[in-house]
């Protein structure tokens, strides 16, 4: 069966480059990010995701959606997260299965000061080592795989 294949040479090795890069930078951000600023890479990803939206506040359930996390993974994020401070957890007024996070004044204050660290990370380690040609050679491989990903994907509750 042409499905149950394995990969060729060639991309084998791309594949075990990907992981092993995507998962050594990861690591390397994840660290940098918690020395530098306190914050766990899931603290940064739910600031940035509020930090972006309109008003600094989302529906749980979109949030979850945009970070790809389970509900009971991101509950448990949030309230760790509003128990220091940085977010608030608010019910829905119109609907009262959903709810809200919002991003507080120290949330914000938080993330401002963390992502100019985080920024330079990422600049240093990644967008610097790749000439212009390969930035724009990763941005056309990334959005033929998020494409593909999207096709197989259902979409957001």
């Amino acid at each position: 069966m042409a499905g149950d294949r394995w990969l060729n040479e060639q991309q084998q090795q791309a594949w075990r480059g990907f992981m092993a890069m995507q998962t050594r930078l990861q690591s390397h951000l994840a660290r940098e990010l918690q020395r530098q600023s306190g914050l766990s890479d899931a603290d940064y990803a739910v600031l940035v995701g509020l930090s972006e939206a309109p008003q600094g506040r989302l529906r749980l359930n979109e949030l979850g959606y945009e970070l790809r996390w389970q509900k009971s993974r991101l509950s448990k994020q949030i309230s760790r997260m509003q128990e220091r401070g940085l977010v608030l957890r608010e019910e829905c007024p119109t609907d009262g299965r959903g709810a809200f996070a919002t991003l507080t004044a120290k949330g914000r204050a938080t993330i401002e000061a963390a992502a100019p660290l985080h920024v330079r990370e990422v600049r240093h380690y990644f967008a610097e080592a790749l000439t212009p040609a390969q930035l724009s050679a990763l941005t056309e491989i990334s959005a033929a795989v998020l494409a593909r990903l999207a096709e197989a994907e259902p979409p957001p509750a």
